[in-house]
């Protein structure tokens, strides 16, 4: 069985009407990360990303066999740079909360190689305002299903065919 990307969503653009202007800043700072993610330059990503922060993987790919791993983003960064080209992460920003210099982004998930889904989930991104303004990436803690689950877990866009 292959998945299938169906009318995917763009990301929290479908919603800015409802954002106000600091929530709008948060989510560039978002949509900056994904932009660096599907870049070809593998040294983007840590232009959107606080060195210092720490990410968690609730790995749910297996039944029964569930478990939370963790790196460091530093770590993740290293590992970034040998990742394949052709990466994409489309999400869509249910709920943005400012405050202050602090941030929270949350919602639904897919993850492709290419025209294949990887895996699906719930993000959720903590932010922080850089001394230039900008919001980076701090920490983000997400979950991981397969592309079966994915309407599961709100990522109602991808479907699975026989194909």
């Amino acid at each position: 069985m292959a998945a299938a990307l169906l009318a995917a969503p763009a990301h929290a653009n479908d919603t800015s009407d409802s954002l106000s202007d600091e929530q709008r800043a948060v989510t560039a700072g978002v949509d900056a990360f994904f932009d660096a993610l599907r870049s070809d330059d593998k040294t983007a990503l840590a232009g959107t990303l606080d060195s210092n922060g720490m990410i968690y993987i609730h790995n749910r790919m297996e039944e029964g066999n569930w478990r939370v791993q963790h790196r460091t983003a530093a770590d993740h960064l290293e590992n970034w740079l040998n990742s394949p080209t052709g990466l994409d992460e489309i999400m869509v920003y249910e709920t943005v909360l400012v405050d202050g210099d602090m941030a929270l982004v949350w919602g639904p998930y897919s993850f492709h190689a290419g025209d294949t889904v990887v895996h699906c989930g719930i993000n959720s991104m903590s932010m922080v305002k850089a001394g230039d303004g900008s919001w980076k990436v701090g920490n983000v803690s997400f979950t991981m299903v397969p592309p079966s689950q994915c309407a599961a877990v709100g990522a109602d866009w991808v479907a699975l065919d026989d194909n």
